[in-house]
């Protein structure tokens, strides 16, 4: 396949060195860096098939300042939900390219180890089983490809398990040992399941790579973005302190603050959501968020 990556952060990168084994890529961002294959946005889009690693929060103005329709096939690498609008990203990229020609990945997966080769698996989701197909067989050898057809459970998983991995972050850090830590995980997976279903998610998909194992790997470990930013709201410290430190996005801190705004519209019992929620914008203290959930 010939394809053009759009994002040349971690992940993007981490993509551009999976696919690179066996297809023809390129790969692109707003600002030139100095990576083998780097070309212009305009030259990307002539692309057949798009592998877009834009964080989610920039997607729809992205879109709006920059893509041009040629027909391409574009795999959605970001995971998060639109803050703003409470907007999924298949309902942002939606509203310039079909169903059709729109897929999803997902899958626990460090961008550090995907580059390192090492053994991973992955999920595509799209309503198009057979362009899911063509992006699962382009991947390498050392990544398994599984499709499925359930975007609204990846999406939504994808999105969830970032909010779940700051409490993740928080458990640790507060020390609370690893009955507490699974304990969160487990009810973890719960809620977002509970999340997706309200909007048409299939049980089964939470149970899978995109869900249950994205959800173990991210709200555990420290090459988690997200779980780092839980470890240190349970240092005391900001957000402004947590993000300056990260020098990256964690698209969980977004994310709780898009489904505060879907719970309360909705009214969906999301607990541990609704924590993560109250230390990012209220300040609350770790400690009573513990309390406030053991109630």
């Amino acid at each position: 396949m010939k394809m053009a990556i759009i994002g040349a952060g971690k992940w993007g990168q981490a993509l551009y060195h999976a696919y690179s084994q066996n297809n023809e890529v390129v790969i692109s961002s707003r600002n030139t860096k100095a990576i083998e294959n780097f070309v212009s946005i305009d030259e990307a889009l002539r692309y057949k098939y798009l592998i877009m690693a834009i964080p989610a929060q920039f997607v729809r103005d992205w879109m709006k300042e920059n893509f041009v329709d040629h027909g391409q096939h574009i795999l959605v690498a970001a995971k998060g939900i639109e803050t703003s609008t409470g907007a999924f990203l298949n309902e942002v990229y939606g509203a310039y390219v079909s169903a059709e020609r729109l897929a999803f990945i997902s899958g626990p997966s460090f961008a550090a180890e995907v580059e390192q080769s090492l053994p991973t698996a992955l999920m595509i989701s799209s309503s198009n089983i057979a362009l899911a197909q063509q992006y699962a067989d382009a991947l390498p050898s050392f990544i398994k490809g599984y499709v499925s057809d359930d975007v609204v459970g990846a999406e939504v998983s994808g999105a969830y398990k970032n909010v779940i991995a700051i409490a993740g972050g928080v458990c640790d850090g507060l020390g609370l040992g690893n009955n507490a830590r699974a304990a969160l995980i487990s009810r973890g997976l719960v809620e977002m399941t509970r999340f997706g279903e309200a909007f048409g998610a299939k049980t089964e998909t939470f149970l899978s790579l995109g869900g249950a194992g994205d959800l173990f790997l991210t709200a555990s470990s420290t090459l988690s973005r997200n779980y780092r930013v839980g470890l240190g709201l349970a240092k005391g410290q900001n957000m402004d302190e947590i993000l300056e430190a990260l020098g990256e996005v964690a698209e969980g801190v977004p994310t709780a603050k898009a489904l505060h705004k879907i719970a309360t519209d909705k009214d969906i019992y999301l607990p541990i959501a609704a924590e993560v929620y109250a230390m990012i914008e209220e300040g609350k203290d770790p400690l009573e968020s513990v309390k406030d959930l053991l109630k």
